[in-house]
This record gives C-alpha cells, structure tokens and sequence, in this order.
C-alpha cells in the first residue's frame, strides 16, 4: 500500500498526479487563478490603507503625563 494517500487512484506510488487528476482539475485552473488574484489584491489593498490610515496620525489628542517628580531623601 503506498504511503501518504492511502489508495488514491489520483496519485501514484511516487506521489505524482495521474493524468485523471489532471484532466479533473483542468476546468478549474483559470478561475481559481482568478479568484486567488482577487483575494489576495483584496488583502494587500486592506493592508496599504490600514498602514497609510495609521500613518498620517499625529497622535496630537494624545495627554501625555509629565515625568513623575522624585521624592528627596
């Protein structure tokens, strides 16, 4: 029995696709690729503007205390 996907007619005792696996997923390849393309220009849209949000923050409204005063001995 070969190891890893038990007996999986999809995949060879080398772990290689068959050409059934091939000829099953031919049909997907451009949309997932479309999809993967759309999903990650989402991600890296979010991630530019949270950091050009974050970026022009002046922190202005911000107290901040004074040091704190040190007691003499």
């Amino acid at each position: 029995m070969p190891s890893g996907f038990g007996s999986s007619s999809y995949y060879d005792r080398q772990s290689r696709q068959s050409p059934a696996l091939i000829r099953a997923r031919k049909p997907y390849i451009f949309k997932n690729a479309i999809v993967g393309s759309a999903v990650a220009s989402f991600a890296i849209g979010v991630y530019i503007y949270t950091i050009r949000a974050i970026g022009q923050d002046e922190f202005d409204d911000v107290k901040v205390p004074d040091a704190p005063s040190q007691r003499a001995k």
